[in-house]
């Protein structure tokens, strides 16, 4: 009897101790899942935001240092946060690596430093495709490998026009052919734009001059609204850091102040997928012996240490290029990811991807308008040649549009409505080149007379710049169908298939395009 007892007792002991274990495993496995629910969520590529409350006395923006180390496996990163104003401080971060990662504040004050946490990221919606990147050597495409095709505008000082001009430039830009803007951080003083901006990027003292140890949250912060709506519309924002026209005293800041906006700048802004460095627009203009009626006290190495802070502090490597003016920087330095150039000789270009080995993007080759000033007066057809010419030797092309308004809103400037002839022509040449594998395709001036852009034995693209006889050699197995596209007038037309081989072509007008494919 006192067996059976054991027996039993012993069976019920190992039947509790089972619900017992099972129990609290089961709990252990809520546990998880809650934890892992309860994770804030953000899309690879997007933006993850910690928000601190701290001191607001003294200057925050000079006595407060604040970073945060983030983890992924065997991946650190780590971002500087930045003082919004208020008492508040921000630390932002974009993840490129699925999964979880873990993060640790630092700081020298002790309400912000040592905050910990998690984050879980996760694929990407089907728009994201993340920042740009460079492929091939020459040329451009997303983090995700979608192609990317950089067609340009300027509109220098847009963010720094009224609300309502600022969202119609958007508005215009929405429907328009551009999916890259350069645009200026500091406020521009020069002919068609003399208004005071309402906000400027620092805090303005009683007597009109600037506190450069204090940044205005109220400007910052609408730019990065800006710079999202861009994103939103598929618009890389190419950031211009320093420029000569000023009246402000911005272009003549001293070295620290320079260095101080610099990190500003990257903590704020480097975390956006869409944002570029362009280091200066036309940087000789403000580099020592300053150009004559504009701004600036910059050295030449200046601009090396403004290239090498960005290159060590960005902490997601955005692109990173300088304008021209008479003088071009290096751009074989290892520092610049691209050559950002000023120039009308498009037909260069071959040239200078040779020189440079790296992406060309002629950013400003004059621009279609009606001002007295030779810079601003292309007329459209020619707007859309250098276009065409800039593509068809590797490169990428910028626009601008300086047609005279009676309130002196003209496009390049200050935005507000294109009215140009090109961009509607711009388009057609986009929607051209963008169904081409551009980043495989070699270019070769084989005559004056024309260009060749071609994936050899796949398809060639002809240009043809003066009326002549056009003589290729056709590689590969397979006939090919040719069409004849007028750039101007946007129009195709199918021709005669023609065999491999020898290929001569009469061409009677210029700015005409064939567009020959393998069958």
């Amino acid at each position: 009897m006192m067996k059976n007892k054991l027996k039993l007792n012993k069976k019920l002991y190992h039947l509790i101790s089972a619900i017992v274990l099972f129990f609290l495993l089961f709990i252990a496995l809520i546990s998880m899942i809650s934890v892992k629910e309860t994770l804030p969520t953000i899309e690879k590529w997007k933006i993850f935001s910690i928000e601190l409350n701290g001191p607001s006395d003294g200057n925050p923006y000079t006595d407060v240092k604040l970073t945060a180390i983030f983890k992924h496996k065997k991946k650190e990163v780590k971002v500087t946060g930045f003082y919004n104003g208020n008492g508040k401080y921000i630390i932002r971060f974009s993840p490129d690596l699925e999964g979880k990662w873990i993060y640790q504040t630092f700081s020298n004050i002790n309400e912000l430093t040592d905050k910990c946490g998690s984050i879980n990221c996760i694929k990407t919606s089907p728009y994201n495709h993340g920042p740009v990147k460079i492929i091939n050597k020459y040329y451009f495409n997303y983090a995700d490998g979608t192609p990317y095709f950089s067609v340009g505008t300027t509109c220098y000082a847009w963010i720094h026009q009224p609300k309502e001009l600022q969202e119609l430039t958007l508005k215009t830009l929405s429907s328009s052919p551009f999916n890259k803007l350069r645009m200026c951080i500091f406020p521009k003083s020069y002919i068609y734009n003399t208004n005071e901006p309402e906000i400027f990027p620092f805090v303005r003292n009683a007597d009109s001059t600037f506190d450069f140890t204090k940044f205005n949250p109220v400007f910052w912060n609408n730019l990065e609204e800006r710079i999202v709506e861009l994103d939103k519309l598929g618009i890389q924002a190419d950031i211009i850091l320093f420029h000569p026209y000023d009246r402000w005293g911005f272009s003549t800041m001293d070295s620290i102040s320079d260095i101080r906006y610099l990190r500003y700048a990257i903590a704020r802004l480097a975390v956006y997928k869409n944002v570029w460095w362009s280091l200066a627009n036309e940087f000789d203009f403000m580099t020592i012996p300053v150009r004559k009626n504009l701004s600036g006290n910059k050295h030449m190495e200046d601009w090396d240490k403004f290239f090498k802070l960005i290159q060590n502090e960005d902490p997601y490597q955005r692109l990173r290029s300088i304008h021209n003016g008479k003088i071009w920087y290096d751009h074989t330095k290892e520092w610049v990811t691209h050559a950002s150039i000023q120039s009308s000789n498009l037909e260069k270009g071959i040239d200078l991807r040779k020189k440079y080995n790296k992406p060309i993007i002629f950013d400003e080759c004059k621009y279609e308008g009606n001002i007295p000033n030779s810079w601003g007066k292309l007329t459209g057809q020619e707007m859309t040649r250098r276009f065409w010419i800039g593509a068809m030797n590797g490169c990428y092309v910028g626009h601008g549009e300086t047609i005279l308004d009676p309130n002196d809103i003209l496009w390049w400037s200050k935005g507000g409505i294109l009215k140009g002839e090109s961009p509607i022509r711009i388009a057609f040449f986009r929607n051209i080149m963008e169904k081409l594998p551009f980043d495989e395709m070699i270019p070769c001036r084989q005559d004056s007379n024309f260009i060749v852009l071609s994936k050899p034995g796949k398809i060639y693209l002809v240009y043809i710049l003066k009326p002549s006889q056009i003589k290729l050699d056709l590689e590969g197995a397979n006939d090919f169908s040719v069409e004849y596209i007028d750039t101007w007038n946007m129009k195709i037309m199918k021709l005669k298939n023609v065999k491999t081989g020898e290929f001569i072509y009469n061409a009677l007008n210029s700015d005409i395009l064939l567009r020959i494919i393998a069958n």
